[in-house]
């Protein structure tokens, strides 16, 4: 037997012992795998918050490569890193080197041994790509600015500041800024320059080819010389002015092209803050978008404890994506790095903070999790408070906590640490492995689409995910209260318990709900 087979089978062990042993969720034994990345689960980390090796206070790479097995252990089969190249501000959009790795994070050697480690564990890599803009400090823009010949002049986007372009504000379309003032002023210069987010992240000008051939250059570096799985593209909405949806939709075709003339099967996954409509066209050129739309939809329905109507926007919006793209990958969300978390928007209330991972984990799309979400993380803008250190334990034996900042909301008094959860079977961090154990062992909840179910409680959220012989019947009741539903007719067959929890049963017929519990029944007529 291989040495990876043995190990595994002894993580298999330690998941069954903290987690599918629970009194609260009950899951069933069917161990098949089903998963495959990219359509598995992925796991956001802020590397200067998430595990500090070497006691300087700030997270990184060495760090993170020591908690591959908790990753690993949790069930998910990627990482998205926040960036990670030498950056003056603390969370790094704000790139002076596309080809570097921030000094406080570790060496490049120290990145390629976590690609490496990665992997080893069936995990893959995506950093964020910052292609939006540069930071002030990139050599590209102190010769843009300093020198009105110089050859990296019209990287940028310059004008004059008379230009009738460069007056009044810009309008707000997308909720990523609510900066105004697009075009900024250089000292004793005639000439502004633009840039989207803020002064300090002046943008990059498309419209050269030059510029495009050194991208194209900077994701050649990453992808072979370090050996990463694919990107994260931040801001993709902005590459171009407001004014030119079709050059970014272009754009982003281009890059795929040439990144998958270096990586076949290169991943990318783009940000564009908008509802289906816009987003939509985008997926020619970014395979995967996230769904901010269903993000926005599932906050909703969780704090009005009304669970009807998620199913059917799902529906539409995949039928939108998929009518440009049928092979799109929908990444969910519950939230981000530029979001407040979950739980705060919950108010702490771990029923609900559960009920949001069963409907992440059991809705169509390719799940990310927010470092930290997992344990039940709290925070709330300005935005470093959302990025908080991870709380691997308690203070006295949490040997990489991170203290590059004071925390508010994320302390060991409103958070159990995730050593401290391991052991609880009724833990949050357990119930997410859980779920993400039966995700990952399941074909329809992996691949399949979603058909809404219609029943008589508006606090219920009820669909059916189907792929090839596997049909599931999904039923949340997102309300406090205990709901019964009579189950139709047309789903008598769904007899077998796949996953309960908070003791969510079937009897005669009806499906007992107690409140914020979940019942996935599968079609007994199935193979199992």
């Amino acid at each position: 037997m291989k040495k990876n087979t043995l190990r595994n089978l002894f993580i298999a062990g330690t998941i069954c012992l903290t987690a599918a042993c629970s009194s609260t969720d009950k899951l069933s034994t069917q161990q098949t795998k089903a998963s495959e990345w990219p359509r598995g689960v992925t796991y956001e980390i802020f590397v200067q918050s998430f595990c500090d090796s070497d006691g300087d206070s700030i997270g990184d790479i060495k760090g993170m490569t020591s908690k591959l097995d908790y990753l690993q252990d949790l069930g998910v089969e990627g990482v998205w890193l926040m960036p990670i190249s030498p950056s003056p501000s603390y969370h790094k959009y704000d790139v002076t080197d596309y080809y570097g790795i921030h000094p406080d994070y570790g060496t490049k050697e120290d990145f390629q041994e976590f690609v490496r480690e990665a992997h080893k564990r069936n995990i893959r890599v995506v950093i964020d790509m910052v292609l939006n803009h540069s930071g002030v400090d990139h050599p590209w823009f102190q010769a843009s600015k300093n020198d009105p010949k110089s050859p990296y002049r019209n990287f940028y986007v310059w004008a004059h500041k008379d230009d009738p372009e460069t007056k009044g504000e810009g309008k707000i379309i997308a909720g990523d800024s609510d900066n105004v003032n697009r075009w900024h002023a250089v000292e004793g210069s005639d000439s502004l320059y633009y840039g989207y987010f803020y002064g300090g992240m002046p943008d990059l000008n498309f419209d050269n080819p030059k510029l495009r051939q050194e991208v194209f250059k900077i994701g050649r570096y990453w992808l072979e010389d370090m050996g990463v799985d694919g990107f994260r593209l931040d801001a993709a909405r902005h590459i171009f002015t407001d004014d030119r949806p079709e050059d970014n939709h272009n754009w982003w075709i281009e890059f795929k092209q040439e990144m998958q003339k270096i990586k076949p099967d290169v991943y990318l996954v783009g940000e564009v803050w908008a509802e289906a409509e816009i987003v939509a066209p985008y997926t020619k050129g970014l395979p995967a978008l996230f769904n901010f739309e269903m993000s926005w939809a599932m906050l909703k329905a969780l704090k009005e404890g009304r669970g009807d109507s998620l199913a059917i926007k799902h529906a539409r919006i995949q039928k939108y994506y998929s009518n440009i793209n049928p092979d799109f990958i929908d990444a969910t969300i519950l939230s981000n790095h530029d979001q407040n978390r979950i739980m705060s928007e919950l108010s702490g209330d771990q029923s609900k903070a559960k009920m949001a991972a069963s409907l992440l984990l059991t809705l169509p799309g390719s799940p990310y999790i927010y470092y930290g979400e997992e344990i039940g993380m709290q925070g709330k803008k300005p935005d470093e408070l959302i990025r908080e250190p991870f709380l691997w334990d308690v203070a006295s034996k949490d040997n990489c906590r991170t203290k590059w900042v004071n925390p508010e909301y994320s302390t060991e008094q409103t958070v159990a640490p995730a050593a401290v959860q391991a052991i609880d079977q009724n833990s949050l961090l357990n119930h997410y492995k859980n779920l993400i154990r039966l995700r990952n062992n399941s074909k329809a909840l992996t691949f399949g689409n979603v058909e809404p179910v219609q029943l008589e409680n508006n606090a219920v959220a009820a669909f059916i995910r189907i792929h090839e012989d596997e049909a599931l019947l999904v039923l949340h009741n997102l309300g406090g209260t205990a709901a019964t539903v009579p189950l139709p007719a047309a789903y008598k067959e769904f007899t077998k318990t796949r996953f309960g929890h908070n003791l969510a049963a079937t009897k005669k017929g009806t499906v007992q709900l107690p409140g914020y519990s979940t019942l996935i029944l599968q079609k007994q007529s199935q193979k199992q």
